[in-house]
């Protein structure tokens, strides 16, 4: 399984971060991919990483599932991106995963992919979240959608993307070997 973690100036480190390490320990491709016209993308909390590649050189068909971490600065810099906008609607036609983190699901919300679905989100998004079902659980997952909370839930959220994409056992290898379980 190949996942991509869609990295935009603004992004919640803990949350974006976390994807990857615990997403390639679970034995998932993953490719962090900026946003932008550079791979060196600054987080939130002022911390320069460097993604694997740009979206604009990434296939997306090559990939099971797109990720999106919160931060308000990150999210708002997703929602702005034309190219991830149609990204997130052509996973949800093709029935790929979507997953977002944080304040990250009301890019979600926003483009109509929540739409009767069960999910969740950082305090004070769920506005953006028309035509879903908002709960304050940790990790929803309603078909192929995955949404969670904030920075403190990046792990679980991370364990159940590895349980749905791989397998229960994987996740909770994942988990034990870290210490979380």
């Amino acid at each position: 399984m190949n996942a991509l973690v869609l990295l935009a100036d603004g992004f919640e480190e803990v949350e974006g971060l976390t994807q990857v390490d615990f997403l390639r320990r679970g034995g998932l491709n993953v490719t962090a991919a900026s946003i932008h016209d550079t791979k060196k993308i600054t987080g939130a909390h002022n911390i320069i990483v460097e993604a694997d590649a740009l979206l604009s050189e990434v296939n997306a068909d090559d990939f099971d599932i797109v990720i999106l971490p919160g931060g308000g600065v990150g999210t708002q810099n997703l929602g702005k991106s034309q190219a991830v906008v149609s990204l997130l609607k052509k996973y949800a036609t093709e029935g790929k995963w979507l997953a977002a983190i944080c304040a990250a699901p009301s890019v979600l919300g926003d483009n109509g992919l929540v739409q009767g679905k069960k999910c969740t989100c950082y305090p004070g998004f769920e506005s953006h979240l028309t035509g879903g079902s908002v709960t304050t659980d940790k990790v929803a997952v309603d078909g192929k959608i995955i949404t969670s909370r904030g920075p403190a839930t990046a792990i679980p959220f991370a364990l159940k993307i590895i349980e749905l994409l791989v397998s229960r056992e994987k996740a909770i290898e994942v988990g034990e070997d870290t210490l979380y379980l």
